[in-house]
């Protein structure tokens, strides 16, 4: 009897399993082309239990939204703590870890901006938590720069997010381990040091 309720206490949540398989459909599919009866088939549920966790398709787009911005600001945030203290170290481990992931196999490029792209209604829920992240990364991508020492922390901070943004989409049209994602971080360390003039003196430690 013990183990049973243990066994059921761990079983996923029906809105745990939705929200899950939305997730991984989402992402592989689109927004557009995944549907509620994908969804709850995914997840082995119906479409009763999907209303009663989510009032909306709309709103369950928005949650996982929210959800990859909480992660992707994890993400930026352990990087930053990895090498507290050090902007230019920030920037170079920030470039090597985008290389990994958008020249990795399972890359279909920044989910965020795949959903921007299949979203054309202003008002959409997921919508402005898209802008405000991509607002967010700016102003965070500027505010590195300015701690690199540059003297125009505006333009290097644009310039990274473009190259953020662009290795993102390379996946979408390339294969992801030889389309020029390959090369981001090597553009990253380039511009960095065209901006940064104490950068071109820091030679980058051996990995």
């Amino acid at each position: 009897m013990t183990e049973e309720v243990i066994t059921r206490k761990k079983k996923p949540r029906v809105r745990d399993r939705i929200f899950a398989a939305a997730c991984e459909l989402f992402y592989w599919q689109g927004v557009r082309a995944v549907g509620v009866d994908a969804i709850v088939s995914a997840a082995g549920t119906n479409k009763m239990s999907f209303y009663r966790a989510f009032a909306s398709k709309d709103d369950l787009v928005a949650a996982y939204v929210r959800q990859e911005v909480e992660d992707s600001l994890a993400h930026w945030q352990a990087i930053l703590d990895a090498h507290a203290g050090d902007a230019l170290a920030q920037a170079r481990a920030f470039f090597k870890a985008h290389l990994t992931e958008t020249c990795a196999e399972a890359s279909r490029g920044c989910p965020l901006s795949n959903v921007a792209v299949e979203l054309s209604e202003t008002q959409h829920p997921a919508r402005a938590i898209i802008e405000e992240y991509k607002s967010e990364m700016r102003h965070r991508f500027r505010k590195l720069a300015g701690e690199m020492g540059t003297p125009t922390p505006d333009a290097l901070g644009d310039t990274l997010m473009l190259l953020w943004e662009g290795a993102y989409l390379s996946p979408l049209t390339f294969h992801a381990q030889r389309g020029p994602a390959q090369h981001v971080a090597d553009a990253a360390e380039a511009v960095i040091k065209a901006f940064v003039p104490a950068a071109q003196s820091a030679a980058e430690p051996a990995s």
